[in-house]
């Protein structure tokens, strides 16, 4: 997914805001963009804002200080998920979408996200993981021209989580929207992503969101903060933890590199 950026036009600019709850937690964004047919990932330590800068760009919640542009369309999925509707998962599909049966919605939404088997189950029946893939469904089924997604890999097994890659990639390229992704799985992120926004600070008590840089940047500085190392493995080329102290870890510390950025696969 780590392709360039170059010829892509800005889709919504972000000028500097913050937002602050009470007096202890602080947020700030120091402002940026997002292009049209990108997935911007976003990561950062728990308790540290993203789900907060999530709900401003989606127009949730406002900034204490700046102003965000509602100049595009925006769909949203929160990273906490209702599940008390009794409505059949095609009945809410149908209703969000009038392409519901069209060959794109059935081959690039229904089948990677394995929705087919629960269509006529009741939402509040479905596990985490098939909720999970139908919010996701209900997000991309909307009209719009950002898409912002809070934790989509959460309860989903390794294949779901390669499928829901694929499947948002398509979709920004597909419909040029934005896609913008938060999730804590680096692997996903490293999947899906084509530039990073990281957030640093402290957690619970302020985070201040720096970037979006090109992958390698951005995971350099994210992997810098968390302490670790990443290689990427030669057979399957989806990265992996190096054990602390290793030759790999030692030798990646010692030249700066935190990131194993090759992605050509063997």
């Amino acid at each position: 997914a780590h392709e360039g950026l170059t010829d892509r036009e800005t889709l919504i600019e972000f000028p500097p805001f913050e937002k602050r709850y009470g007096e202890s937690f602080l947020m700030k964004v120091k402002g940026g963009a997002i292009k049209s047919g990108e997935v911007l990932g976003i990561v950062g330590a728990n308790g540290i804002g993203k789900s907060t800068f999530a709900k401003m760009l989606a127009g949730v919640e406002e900034p204490d200080t700046g102003k965000l542009p509602r100049t595009v369309t925006v769909s949203f999925k929160p990273q906490y998920i209702k599940t008390d509707s009794t409505d059949t998962v095609e009945f809410l599909l149908r209703r969000t979408t009038s392409r519901f049966d069209s060959s794109y919605f059935q081959h690039e939404i229904l089948e990677p996200l394995m929705l087919e088997p629960i269509l006529q189950s009741q939402v509040n029946t479905l596990s985490g993981g098939e909720l999970q893939r139908v919010a996701i469904a209900l997000c991309l089924s909307k009209e719009a021209e950002l898409y912002i997604l809070d934790e989509p890999s959460a309860h989903l097994d390794v294949e779901q989580r390669v499928n829901l890659a694929r499947v948002l990639r398509r979709h920004a390229e597909s419909t040029g929207s934005g896609v913008l992704v938060i999730d804590h799985d680096v692997y996903v992120i490293d999947m899906i992503s084509e530039r990073l926004l990281v957030f640093d600070g402290k957690p619970g008590v302020e985070g201040t969101a720096v970037g979006p840089f090109d992958m390698q940047t951005g995971m350099n500085y994210f992997l810098k903060e968390l302490d670790v190392t990443f290689r990427r493995d030669a057979n399957c080329g989806r990265p992996r933890i190096n054990k602390p102290g290793s030759y790999l870890d030692r030798e990646q510390r010692a030249s700066g590199n935190y990131y194993y950025a090759d992605i050509s696969k063997a």
